[in-house]
Order: structure tokens, then C-alpha cells, then sequence
């Protein structure tokens, strides 16, 4: 009896492949259409920022009531949740997602690091 191998697991998918995975699979199960469901998507974002101040305010002790709940890798986690969100919103936006932040992101170097 020969010893079945299994695959090994496929490698982490790049960003762009993700954020295209992550959209597709929410417009599958999107409970709002139209421009509704575009304004509740661009509305996730916010939560998630909100998410990331309540893990400061946690991770800082700054509520007496509750002290310190949260860590700064908690923190970390949630800034990469808003980054998340932020790219699948744009490309909920548009098919070009890649093109729009990456020139996007060309002007604001320019802008910022050009002397």
C-alpha cells in the first residue's frame, strides 16, 4: 500500500489577488444592492477606524472603568483590518483598484518626498 502525500498548501495569494478574493466573495453575499449597498461598504470603513481607537483607548488604559483590554499588536491588527477595507471599498468603486491606488500613491510620494 503506497503512503498518499498531501499538496502542500498553496502559498498566501498576493495583496491585489486578496483584496479581488475579499470583493468577490462580499458581492456575493452583499445584503443591500445598488447605492445603498455602495454607501454601507464605504461605511464598513468607519467602523473599522472605530475599532482601531477603541484598541488605543484599550491598549493605553485611558478608561479607569475598564483599564488597559487591549495590546499594540491588538492595535496592529486593527490598522491592517482598515487597510482591508479601505482596498476592497476602492475596488468596490472600480475594477482598476490596482491602477488607482498605485497612481494615487505615485502623486502622494511626489508630493511628500520630492524636495
Amino acid at each position: 500500500m503506497t503512503e498518499q502525500r498531501t499538496a502542500p498548501p498553496d502559498p498566501t495569494p498576493d495583496l491585489w489577488t486578496s483584496v479581488e478574493d475579499l470583493w468577490t466573495w462580499l458581492d456575493a453575499h452583499r445584503g443591500r444592492d445598488g447605492e445603498t449597498g455602495l454607501v454601507l461598504r464605504m461605511l464598513k470603513l468607519t467602523e473599522e477606524v472605530g475599532e482601531v481607537a477603541q484598541a488605543v483607548i484599550g491598549a493605553t488604559g485611558q478608561n479607569p472603568r475598564k483599564g488597559v483590554t487591549h495590546s499594540w499588536e491588538d492595535v496592529q491588527g486593527e490598522l491592517c483590518d482598515v487597510v482591508i477595507t479601505a482596498l476592497v471599498a476602492l475596488r468596490t468603486l472600480t475594477p482598476e483598484a490596482r491602477e488607482v491606488f498605485e497612481g494615487h500613491l505615485a502623486r502622494v510620494r511626489e508630493r511628500s518626498l520630492t524636495p
